[in-house]
């Protein structure tokens, strides 16, 4: 393997802390974003992801306070999601310190706003956050932070979005987020071969072996992955020496 595979610590935000529960419930408190986000750019992480899991379902916007803290910690890239609703929200997050800007619910009702935000701002400033979730042996997009389930066949939602300006695809698997059962890689590898993006895994890391599977088997370009990460079960570092070991390409 020659491409340079990413890990993605991923900070889900609430109230300005850091939280993290099981398919989006029972969130227990993790911590400061900012002081977590700096400790995992020191364990080697190659990017962080700020993700407000309470502001689509809330009708709030994403806190700038929060990716200004985080984004002042970090000299690596900052991606940042929920609650993004408008062009003016994307440069609004822009401002506060993101490097991309991660769109779902406001994308799957308006699809043009991808087409919108790739002209002002860049292909590789947008990317497409989809929360999946396997419906009689079928995955199907969702929206409002996985609560409003659609009948959108996932992968033919995702090659619109791309088509349309998204430069990168954020896939959540519901079914295993928080689980640590593993990442779901049978949609990731046909979404991974099926657009020319890339594509970052989410949902299920339980250890790096899961992580490996899902960047070899599942084809992704990048693991995001939050529980093992705050639990302090495993660092960023021991992780990508795992994986270098198995022969897969990281930066050290």
């Amino acid at each position: 393997m020659s491409l340079i595979r990413r890990i993605i610590p991923c900070l889900d935000v609430q109230s300005g802390r850091v939280v993290k529960g099981v398919r989006f419930q029972d969130l227990q408190d993790k911590g400061d974003p900012a002081a977590l986000a700096a400790a995992y750019e020191a364990q080697g992480a190659d990017e962080i992801a700020v993700l407000d899991v309470a502001a689509t379902p809330t009708g709030l916007q994403t806190q700038r306070t929060v990716v200004e803290a985080v984004g002042r910690a970090l000299s690596i890239p900052l991606m940042v999601g929920g609650g993004v609703r408008t062009l003016a929200d994307m440069g609004a997050l822009l401002e506060s310190g993101a490097d991309k800007v991660a769109v779902n619910t406001a994308a799957v009702l308006r699809p043009s706003l991808l087409a919108e935000a790739e002209k002002a701002f860049g292909r590789q400033f947008v990317v497409l956050s989809v929360d999946a979730l396997r419906r009689d042996g079928a995955w199907v997009v969702t929206t409002r932070g996985g609560r409003d389930a659609t009948s959108r066949p996932a992968l033919d939602w995702i090659r619109e979005a791309v088509d349309l300006g998204a430069g990168e695809v954020l896939l959540n698997a519901i079914d295993a987020d928080g689980t640590g059962g593993g990442y779901a890689c049978d949609i990731t590898a046909s979404i991974s071969e099926a657009v020319g993006v890339p594509v970052i895994a989410s949902g299920g890391a339980g250890g790096p072996e899961d992580i490996l599977k899902v960047l070899t088997a599942g084809k992704a370009d990048a693991a995001l992955a939050a529980s093992i990460f705050h639990d302090g079960r495993w660092t960023v570092g021991a992780v990508k020496r795992y994986l270098s070991e198995q022969g897969v390409s990281v930066r050290c």
